[in-house]
């Protein structure tokens, strides 16, 4: 236990300007620049990065793989593998901010991921987060923190701004097919494009489970190392499932509940308050 109390806690409250509130509401995403600190960041990094290296399953190059391969590898649930992470995504001033942002007073969380592109990766396509939730609420929302400085050649994701207020867009997953068709709904429309560009270690976007976002490929020689945890209200029901990808995410992050259960399985403690 010496270990984890040695770890910074990230408990201390992050107060938002009421402005930065404002805009999330209206956009559906936002950047918090330094929202946990350089040397914060750089303890928690080594033992997710580490993680990420155990569990990675590609056993394909990069050229060899689908475009979902090529756009990341993607760990969830560090936060039940490792003691040292579970302080990280417990992290109550993370967990106020996304309450802050949703305007909800309790949080819990979905679950969350790493999500490393590699030297050379592809880039991910346009989508929605939500489609492969079962819930039906607009009260979701993603941090996604790097690990490491990222350049403006690799730069944030990309928002496509007000489009958490359409709900349900396309039910299509994420893939080539997804990417043309939001991207042609997206420049169709003539909806705002929004790219965070350089971000430091420690700073984080946030992003309703609704608004449509990609991420570019990554040019440079260094491994983009992310962070993400996708926070949910405390009230919420589960949905009916629509899809195969629905169930599939009841099943692994609701365990053992049902349509109409409350979305408070032991897999989603409350974080905040």
């Amino acid at each position: 236990m010496s270990k984890l109390n040695n770890l910074p806690s990230l408990n201390e409250l992050h107060h938002l300007p009421e402005e930065l509130i404002a805009n999330y509401k209206h956009k559906g995403h936002t950047i918090v620049r330094g929202l946990a600190k350089q040397d914060e960041i750089s303890i928690y990094r080594e033992v997710i990065s580490e993680i990420v290296k155990e569990h990675n399953n590609h056993t394909k190059p990069l050229h060899e793989r689908d475009t979902y391969g090529k756009a990341f590898i993607q760990i969830a649930n560090l936060w039940k593998i490792s003691e040292s992470v579970e302080k990280f995504v417990m992290a109550r001033r993370f967990a106020k901010v996304a309450a802050d942002l949703m305007g909800v007073p309790s949080v819990r969380i979905y679950h969350d991921q790493a999500l490393f592109k590699e030297p050379g990766g592809g880039h991910t396509p346009w989508h929605q987060d939500q489609i492969y939730w079962p819930l039906d609420t607009d009260k979701t929302i993603t941090l996604w923190m790097p690990l490491v400085p990222i350049s403006e050649e690799v730069g944030s994701m990309t928002f496509a701004s007000e489009t958490h207020h359409n709900g349900y867009i396309s039910k299509q997953e994420i893939s080539d097919e997804s990417h043309r068709t939001f991207k042609d709904y997206i420049e169709g429309k003539g909806i705002e494009q929004v790219n965070y560009g350089a971000m430091a270690a420690g700073d984080a976007t946030f992003h309703s489970g609704w608004t449509l976002h990609s991420a570019p490929g990554n040019p440079t020689d260094q491994m983009r190392e992310v962070m993400t945890i996708i926070y949910i209200a405390d009230g919420l029901a589960i949905a009916e499932p629509g899809s195969n990808a629905q169930k599939n995410d009841l099943e692994n992050w609701f365990p053992g509940q049902k349509a109409g259960d409350a979305a408070a399985s032991p897999l989603n403690p409350i974080v905040y308050p």
